[in-house]
């Protein structure tokens, strides 16, 4: 089976594209109930948190969206969940009323339900959360597992150091990790691991032989050459170093040695490794490097796209070019039909397609649309071995005009940009296209060439013509390209 990336809703996607009994090993990391709306379990969320809460897909509301699938848990229709949970969801309606905790755990017990269906009878399963809502959490795993032959196995304590300010209460440095897994079938993988043995165990144990760990399979676990295990069987308190902001890839980003833990823990090579919240990628990326085949679904196009350009960065372009992505828009239907979602959870996700695509999602998005003009991403290009310029980009997804490129090169004036792209979704006017040139040609010295200051660009290119940013984005590109066009100058000689 060929790697899948999957963009689009998980639910979604687990129900159409991934079959019963396939997954070896999943791991999910969701977006947690935030403290903010936690506690206002008991209140009306206020306009202004509301508006906070959007900026981010951690968002829970009671809305249209949870309402129905109250309704699909408590109906129960197609005999999807066990009786068990549907009473659990009914008591817990009776005391949350209709919260945002409540919806965020309706929209969780639905995708619990779907990731233990396509989980193998030997498959595990690992969801990370944080003290918010893990006490409820757990409830709704013991209701989907437990009530169907599955086995609890451990609450992992993942611990951590971070900068805190003084509190009337002890400082929260852990998330949890519940690990169940589908049944307990013998044949379930857990691979023991080992940490090295510290100076403290030693002078606690001294040289008492510490027996080797077997996997499931029966498969002895490799111990010193002195009979010894080459360490002490790993517990289920972890302490690992977060990532540090400055060096984060994603607001949510979870270290690799984390994943790597779990992955070789419960899977072997050439299992099967799904994660249905996939965030920046890390699992994917633990999972491609450990020898693992991997299935990743997000939600938001910049998350796809800063997995697909880590693999790059990581694993090299033949590894991206071997996934089957699925649910990004390769031709102008569906690239309609992204621009016309109407569902809120995938907002802007049309602009974001459009710039990460042109720029081999290289731009930054802007996520504060409106009060900097209606900027949809911005990027830098190297123009010397210090010096950069600023480069802006706005999507149309509807009628477009010339005050769009008069607005546009007010907005070039405003952020000091260089250059300015408009992607539309449909094809611009003659006047249009006029406007533009009147804008005039920047020259970069560097590359030898000018480009038009105001560039229009359709989405039928993109999509049809696979056309792209030519500007050189680094200085590695910048310099290989000088280098190209140097060898073609000579040739010419």
């Amino acid at each position: 089976m060929t790697n899948r990336l999957y963009y689009g809703d998980n639910l979604d996607v687990l129900r159409s594209k991934i079959a019963d009994n396939t997954v070896d090993l999943c791991y999910i990391d969701p977006p947690f109930n935030s403290k903010r709306n936690y506690n206002q379990i008991y209140n009306n969320i206020g306009e202004e948190d509301r508006a906070q809460a959007r900026a981010f897909i951690d968002t829970w509301v009671w809305d249209d969206l949870a309402i129905a699938g109250y309704d699909e848990i408590l109906t129960n229709a197609r005999g999807r969940f066990q009786p068990q949970i549907v009473e659990l969801i009914k008591g817990l309606a009776r005391v949350l009323g209709e919260s945002s905790l409540l919806a965020y755990l309706v929209s969780m017990t639905l995708r619990i339900t779907e990731i233990h269906r396509v989980l193998k009878p030997t498959g595990s399963f690992y969801l990370h959360c944080d003290p918010t809502a893990g006490h409820y959490l757990k409830l709704i795993l013991d209701a989907v597992f437990v009530s169907a032959r599955g086995v609890f196995r451990n609450e992992i304590i993942w611990h951590y150091l971070k900068w805190s300010v003084k509190q009337r209460q002890f400082v929260r440095n852990h998330d949890t990790i519940f690990f169940y897994s589908k049944t307990d079938s013998p044949e379930r993988v857990f691979n023991t691991l080992f940490i090295e043995r510290s100076p403290s165990t030693k002078r606690r144990f001294g040289n008492a032989r510490i027996i080797s760990g077997h996997d499931e399979r029966g498969n002895r676990v490799p111990s010193g050459t002195s009979g010894e295990s080459d360490g002490v069987a790993m517990d289920d308190v972890w302490d690992i170093s977060r990532v540090p902001p400055i060096k984060q890839l994603y607001p949510t980003e979870k270290p690799s040695i984390l994943l790597e833990r779990i992955i070789r823990a419960s899977s072997n090579e050439n299992d099967l490794v799904l994660d249905a919240y996939c965030g920046c990628g890390t699992t994917i990326v633990e999972a491609q490097r450990l020898k693992r085949r991997w299935i990743g679904i997000d939600i938001t196009y910049q998350s796809i796209s800063l997995i697909l350009r880590r693999l790059e960065q990581t694993h090299g372009k033949a590894v991206v070019d071997q996934i089957i992505p699925d649910g990004i828009p390769r031709d102008i239907a569906s690239a309609r039909a992204l621009a016309h979602k109407k569902d809120d959870r995938l907002r802007k996700e049309f602009e974001k397609w459009a710039v990460l695509t042109y720029t081999y999602n290289r731009a930054v998005i802007n996520e504060k649309k409106g009060a900097d003009g209606g900027i949809d991403g911005r990027a830098y290009f190297k123009t010397g071995r210090v010096d950069n310029a600023k480069i802006i980009f706005q999507v149309k997804s509807g009628n477009v005009g010339r005050g769009d490129i008069a607005k546009l090169r007010g907005d070039m004036d405003k952020e000091k940009a260089v250059l300015a792209v408009l992607i539309s979704l449909e094809e611009p006017t003659r006047g249009m296209l006029n406007d533009a040139k009147a804008a005039g040609q920047y020259k970069h010295a560097e590359m030898g060439r000018s480009y038009d200051r105001i560039s229009i660009v359709t989405v039928r290119e993109i999509v049809e013509e696979q056309k792209r940013l030519e500007i050189p984005m680094s200085l590695e590109v910048l310099n290989s390209a000088m280098r190209a066009s140097r060898v073609e100058q000579l040739e010419l000689v």
